[in-house]
């Protein structure tokens, strides 16, 4: 089934029995009022600033800008509280579920910035958390899994399917419709039925805001390209949106190829994707010969998934993207080369973004601005369990 919100040209809606449908469009109405009134925006500002560790840091990474030949910005989001973006949209999520008087988070997680993100709001709201997780991801991500608990959240092990990202969605909606009038489902990404796309955009969307004003201060200008990795799409998106408008800005999607474009083992959505419904929305998705989802694959957790926002699947189809992508041992060579030459070490997601710089290291002019959004920090896992 389908509504009449929640669409980004063919892309989005909600693709669910009625009765649920009906849930999530009271949920899309009770967003609409919550965001409109100055005291959820207040206390929204108010936790970005003093929990989040808002405005993160716009990093001019000076010896890295040498190494590929042009001017090279980092959007620390790797310095915010829990260590990834992930924050931004939680605390947003958080405050609506606590305005909706629940009791008890249901999450997702794949790498596991999400999961430590949602326990960490719900121990600050007083709220239970459960955290659904794959097995394997449970077994490449054993740091996160102890600070899950350490926050005191639930860890739920997904044994079925391949133990990813997807599988635990599945698992986590599966749960959160038996017991969804005292639950609110805080979704990780900009993926999933509306409104979950918009809300977590909205959230999100203050990296963004922040790239712009940092640059005029620092820079007076605007950038020639932001880039940024993508597996459902939150920290790129919330990176695009304040420039989608800007067309003179270039907007990078750089996608993991994992064990490399033609062996199959990869997760380029937008490269290789085609329409189709996955877990209650319409997106590009990988798909089968038979027009199964197919199984996707990236040695980050958090790129592994077969679907992505439908937003960024409307921009795709319209021309506003650039895409781009990184294989696995790509990725890795761009993590040790960022953290030797700037001493930051990015999350092997955010590896794929400065991946793509270092491959492209012609395309750019001296004086042109890239940035590259950092959306999480590195050296807390392990690298996923095969």
């Amino acid at each position: 089934m389908k509504n009449e919100n929640g669409y980004f040209g063919e892309f989005g809606g909600i693709y669910l029995p009625s009765y649920i449908e009906k849930i999530l469009l009271n949920l899309a109405e009770e967003y609409e009022y919550v965001k409109k009134r100055k005291a959820f925006r207040d206390e929204l500002k108010r936790l970005y600033r003093t929990y989040a560790n808002r405005p993160s840091l716009l990093y001019f990474a000076e010896r890295f800008s040498t190494e590929v030949g042009c001017k090279v910005y980092l959007k620390r989001e790797d310095l915010n509280h829990t260590g990834a973006h992930k924050i931004n949209n939680v605390i947003g999520q958080g405050l609506l579920a606590k305005h909706l008087g629940k009791k008890r988070i249901i999450a997702e997680t794949g790498a596991g910035q999400h999961g430590v993100a949602a326990a960490t709001i719900a121990a600050y709201l007083g709220i239970q958390c459960d955290v659904y997780m794959g097995e394997r991801d449970i077994c490449a991500q054993k740091p996160n899994v102890y600070r899950m608990k350490m926050l005191g959240a639930r860890v739920v092990a997904v044994l079925q399917g391949q133990g990813t990202l997807k599988d635990a969605i599945d698992a986590a909606l599966e749960n959160y419709l038996r017991v969804v009038d005292k639950a609110y489902y805080m979704l990780g990404s900009a993926v999933g039925p509306h409104p979950y796309p918009i809300m977590v955009r909205d959230f999100q969307k203050v990296v963004g805001e922040e790239i712009a004003f940092q640059l005029r201060k620092t820079e007076g200008r605007m950038p020639t390209s932001i880039v940024a990795c993508i597996g459902g799409g939150s920290n790129a998106l919330g990176a695009f949106y304040r420039f989608i408008d800007k067309k003179d800005v270039e907007l990078v999607a750089v996608e993991p190829a994992g064990k490399g474009r033609l062996s199959g083992r990869h997760g380029l959505v937008l490269g290789t994707g085609v329409r189709g419904e996955i877990h209650g929305y319409k997106s590009l998705v990988m798909k089968d010969k038979k027009g199964r989802i197919k199984k996707s694959y990236s040695a980050a957790s958090g790129l592994d998934y077969p679907g992505v926002s439908p937003e960024l699947s409307m921009l795709k189809r319209n021309g506003r993207l650039t895409l781009g992508e990184a294989t696995d041992k790509e990725a890795v060579e761009a993590f040790v080369k960022l953290s030797r030459l700037e001493g930051v070490i990015p999350a092997l997601e955010s590896a794929h973004a400065v991946a793509y710089l270092l491959k492209n290291k012609k395309k750019y002019k001296e004086n042109d601005i890239v940035v590259i959004n950092l959306s999480g920090r590195g050296g807390q896992g392990r690298g996923k369990c095969l």
